[in-house]
């Protein structure tokens, strides 16, 4: 018998970043992507991309690495220029894989993150 997956069933749901500073987060990640923000208190931020929720997290040190967080975007060219315009850095230039293209970058605390699209 399968199994059927409901909406929200086995997908990611929300994702948290410690941050070093909740105002610089908000402000790349606005410049950059248009994401909206709810705040919690002085130590914590909800963001908002339009379809997915995550929180930034200012409470404890800064942690990098782990999981490689993949956006979507339908001008690739455009978002590096908004990534780097709004204080991130392009840590792997834009290269083709079957499928599509992406680049890598990190935010202002050293999250790495990559943008791609379809071919």
């Amino acid at each position: 018998m399968g199994t059927e997956i409901t909406r929200r069933d086995r997908c990611i749901n929300y994702i948290e970043f410690k941050v070093a500073d909740i105002a610089r987060s908000k402000a790349f990640y606005g410049e950059a992507f248009g994401w909206t923000f709810t705040d919690y208190g002085p130590s914590y931020c909800e963001f908002s991309d339009g379809q997915m929720r995550g929180g930034f997290d200012a409470s404890e040190a800064v942690i990098t690495g782990g999981p490689l967080v993949v956006l979507y975007g339908d001008d690739l060219s455009d978002l590096m220029t908004r990534v780097e315009a709004a204080g991130g850095k392009i840590t792997k230039p834009l290269f083709e894989f079957p499928g599509g293209r992406r680049f890598h970058f990190t935010d202002p605390d050293g999250h790495e993150l990559a943008i791609w699209t379809e071919a």
